[in-house]
């Protein structure tokens, strides 16, 4: 007979008749275990695992068809099926209750071994089949939550830790994944369990793989990332959506999957795509950002009397690139000043910021005052850039007297730090873009000893604060003291005043004037 490793509950009051039931079941390969009464056989049902369940309606303590709707009334065991045999209870009204009340067959005595038999087997076939669709159901469920994890982490080791805690949930046990950053180096990211944080290490796979998906069996020992469960085979599903990218590995314990495995395929095939984006993603950053710094001053000037430093941090949400811009320049003896920030974040965005840029430099080499290098910037611009819009700060400063000339089109107003005592500078001028008025210049003085501060802001706004809140941030940290270098002092402020994922770029600059 075929040889089943299910396990058979057979309940039974009549010792002649249990044994014949537990006989024929024996022989045909099942695992069997006895029960007398109803109330021990729904004791055997929690603590034992069942497959399924033969039972006699007449019982000592309870009827048989209360025994299986208790069964089935319990959310555990609702699946389990359970056949109901009798001697007594035979007629069509018996057998119609029996099976309203949960039974999956009715077998009316005498029986046949051949029919038991079958019976069970016809019964386990739905069974098992239903498992596997509520079993493919769950993890389709899973790997839906999964696939929206991966593809919303922020980096790929967030992206490579979600992977692999997400497969650990799906197929409830150890699960590993494996794959390479846009630089070629592998990585792996280990779960024990589905709850234990995931971990990640480097790790070199031993094999090449062909473009495509892929399922194999390998030996525990040639996955040594993990301690596998009793050195069980690993299942290892593989995606390479290119020859010219590496492959992505997600090994789980062979035997959580179903055949074919197509969970576990999907799984691979997801992160690889995932790995793909990201790695599209990093790329056209590191570009951006290139860029970016390519269309800034690439060095501080020397300029006797002032100590200088600058810091220019892109968003860490945007692959485009910014507005932000600043500038520091020596003109006729005088040091150039300008801080600014063009809306958007877009290549666009950034070739305005550049010619803004240049046009400021270019205004000021003809030696005009601050005010009205800004009154001919917004010429420029409603000529040439209609609908742009932008905020800039200048600033023309003796490096001799400390004497400041400054001019602010709607920018934020810069921070003087005398000996602890924080100041903002006032200048309410209209952005640039717009026709209106503009103020007279602002003149204040820098004292020896003082520190000018001028950013964009990306440093101080945040969605659940006011500007307000963020000004008196910044001040908050500034009254603590500047650092004796610069360099640490804007590295500060930025550590102190964003957190590690900045949604807007940041541009600093500051000056002390010695």
């Amino acid at each position: 007979m075929h040889v089943d490793p299910a396990t058979v509950l057979v309940v039974d009051d009549n010792p002649t008749k249990r044994y014949l039931l537990v006989s024929w079941l024996s022989r045909a390969g099942y695992a069997v275990v006895e029960a007398e009464t109803g109330r021990e056989a729904l004791e055997l049902v929690e603590v034992k695992p069942v497959d399924l369940v033969v039972l006699d309606v007449r019982l000592p303590d309870m009827s048989g068809f209360d025994v299986c709707e208790k069964i089935k009334g319990n959310p555990k065991h609702a699946a389990l099926p359970v056949v109901h045999v009798s001697a007594h209870a035979v007629d069509v009204q018996d057998r119609a209750h029996g099976l309203n009340r949960g039974a999956d067959a009715y077998l009316v005595e005498p029986i046949e071994p051949e029919e038991l038999v079958a019976t069970t087997q016809a019964v386990l076939r739905y069974y098992r089949a239903r498992k596997q669709a509520e079993l493919l159901a769950q993890r389709m469920a899973l790997l839906a939550e999964t696939t929206l994890a991966i593809n919303s982490a922020a980096d790929f080791p967030r992206l490579l830790a979600a992977a692999a805690q997400g497969a650990a949930q799906i197929f409830q046990g150890p699960a590993a994944v494996v794959t390479a950053t846009g630089d070629g180096d592998f990585w792996a990211a280990t779960c024990e369990d589905p709850e234990q944080e995931p971990v990640l290490r480097p790790w070199q796979p031993r094999e090449d793989i062909a473009v495509g998906t892929s399922f194999r069996i390998d030996q525990a020992a040639d996955w040594s990332l993990l301690a596998w469960p009793d050195d069980e085979p690993v299942g290892i599903a593989t995606t390479r959506i290119r020859p010219d990218r590496p492959a992505v590995q997600v090994a789980v314990p062979a035997s959580a999957n179903i055949p074919g495995a197509p969970v576990l395929r999907q799984l691979a095939q997801a992160i690889a795509a995932a790995v793909e984006a990201q790695r599209s993603y990093d790329e056209e950053h590191r570009i951006a950002v290139t860029l970016q710094r390519s269309l800034l001053p690439r060095r501080l000037p020397d300029v006797t009397g002032l100590d200088l430093a600058r810091r220019y941090e892109p968003a860490s949400a945007h692959t485009e690139i910014g507005g932000d811009f600043y500038e520091l320049t020596m003109i006729d003896g005088r040091l150039l000043v300008a801080i600014g920030d063009v809306a958007g974040h877009s290549l666009h965005a950034a070739t305005v910021m550049a010619e803004l840029r240049h046009a400021l430099r270019a205004y000021a080499v003809e030696g005009h005052p601050p005010g009205t290098l800004l009154v001919r910037i917004n010429d420029l611009m409603l000529t040439l850039l209609a609908g742009e819009v932008a905020t800039v700060c200048v600033m023309l400063i003796d490096p001799a007297s400390g004497h400041v000339r400054m001019a602010n089109a709607g920018h934020l107003p810069p921070m003087l730090i005398t000996d602890g005592r924080v100041e903002f500078i006032e200048d309410r001028g209209p952005l640039l873009g717009l026709r209106a008025h503009r103020p007279e210049d602002t003149e204040f003085v820098v004292p020896p000893g003082a520190t000018l501060v001028l950013y964009t802001d990306g440093l101080i706004e945040r969605r659940d604060a006011t500007i307000d809140d963020g000004l008196r941030a910044l001040a908050a940290v500034a009254s603590s003291g500047v650092d004796d270098h610069l360099d640490d002092f804007c590295d500060r402020l930025l550590s102190e005043l964003t957190g590690p994922e900045m949604s807007d770029d940041i541009a600093v600059v500051a000056l002390r004037r010695r």
